[in-house]
């Protein structure tokens, strides 16, 4: 088949589609029954269904189908031939066009949505920013509901803040979020629940940006080009896209002059002439306060008391005193809490015996596998708890949880 003739079958196509999706109602008739003389008239009979206001809506119609398909057909050819590229590019300097999907006639604007959403899972639909932005928070609610066990005050705080923050026509600054809690209590998996909810693409996201500390930043002597590079990397996401999202995970072995460097990103600003960071959204990860959080929870169990007692404003306070305390960690050196750029301490409690089991069914329905109680009970048996008196808390959590399940195989 000619290079020639695909463009036109192309259009045909979408032209096709197009009146077979509108129908006669999608141009602004609603299921008007014709008849075959009716039919024979042609587009253009006096008083027919087909009047020339009609015939020309059609004709526009077919324009703007016709625009989007050679428009769609010349970013194929130059991703999969690579020929052409080198002339869209002159013109684009000469001209620049808007991008295809969104400047084209109101009328069938619902089908050109529907083909402009194909054309964007090829790649970038515009030139700034991720078009892939969805910020879903209905599903994100969902399945912190549903997913995310035993973790009352993490749940009601992330939902609130970022639909909060998402809702603002202006930010004063960028949100700024730290989860802290013992090891596999959930806070990796929130943050790529985050990620999954607010970009189509998850952590994959040109908006996403995750860095891990000791692979990232593992040597003390060269942060000063950490450093160079993190501010880097941070300014040229935020001007590609409009919404970031920065995921710092084991915050607590940052040097606190990484921290440092990148705290303007997180602090107010009033000067509109610079790059809007006030947009981004800034996750540290860190063990720190874990002691803490399960102390309190395990006060409340020997008190007689359900953990869904335990109030943010109770739990935040002792968290953020143990932040502060001399330690050989980046958040006492670094001005993040001196200065109250942090706007959520996001307590992440321990999990018992009964939140494990119910982990192991979430591995067990993620695989498509069937399970028995028996089974749920083996895989929580084999994860160690403490205290050693009370052995009430899970020590990893549920981590390692889905390995586990691996015994139970055929």
């Amino acid at each position: 088949m000619g290079q020639g003739r695909l463009p036109a079958r192309l259009g045909l196509a979408c032209c096709l589609l197009l009146l077979l999706l509108g129908g006669s109602g999608g141009l602004g008739s609603r299921g008007t029954p014709r008849g075959p003389q009716e039919e024979e008239q042609g587009p253009t009979a006096a008083g027919g269904p087909w009047g020339r206001a009609r015939y020309e809506a059609v004709k526009k119609h077919l324009g703007a189908v016709g625009a989007l398909s050679k428009q769609y057909w010349q970013y194929l050819a130059c991703k999969v031939w690579q020929e052409g590229c080198k002339e869209e590019e002159e013109e684009e300097e000469k001209e620049p066009s808007p991008s295809p999907g969104w400047s084209l006639p109101l009328m069938g604007q619902d089908y050109l949505e529907i083909l402009s959403t194909w054309y964007c899972s090829f790649g970038k639909c515009c030139k700034t920013g991720d078009c892939r932005i969805v910020n879903n928070i209905t599903g994100l609610e969902a399945d912190l509901n549903g997913q995310l066990h035993s973790q009352h005050l993490a749940k009601e705080v992330i939902i609130r803040a970022v639909q909060g923050f998402l809702q603002s026509p202006r930010p004063q600054k960028a949100l700024v979020l730290s989860f802290h809690g013992w090891s596999g209590t959930g806070k990796n998996f929130v943050a790529r629940m985050l990620a999954s909810h607010l970009y189509r693409d998850g952590l994959k996201s040109e908006c996403v940006r995750v860095f891990i500390s000791l692979f990232h930043f593992p040597h003390h002597k060269y942060v000063d080009s950490y450093k160079v590079r993190l501010k880097k990397q941070i300014s040229e996401t935020v001007q590609l896209c409009k919404q970031s999202l920065f995921i710092f995970d084991e915050a607590e072995k940052l040097h606190f002059s990484l921290l440092d460097a990148i705290k303007p990103f997180m602090a107010h600003q009033d000067d509109k002439g610079q790059v809007d960071y006030q947009r981004s959204i800034f996750l540290f990860l860190s063990n720190l306060g874990g002691n803490t959080i399960n102390e309190v929870a395990l006060d409340f169990w020997r008190a007689g008391r359900v953990r869904e007692e335990i109030s943010m404003e109770f739990l935040e306070q002792r968290l953020r005193l143990e932040l502060l305390e001399p330690a050989e960690n980046g958040y006492a050196c670094s001005h993040l809490l001196k200065e109250n750029l942090i706007d959520f301490f996001v307590p992440f409690l321990p999990l018992e015996y009964h939140h494990v089991k119910l982990c192991a069914r979430d591995a067990f329905l993620a695989r498509g596998l069937p399970y028995t109680e028996a089974a749920l009970d083996e895989v929580a048996r084999m994860m160690v708890f403490v205290p050693k008196e009370e052995k009430l808390f899970s020590a990893q959590g549920c981590k390692s949880v889905s390995q586990r399940i691996n015994y139970f195989l055929p």
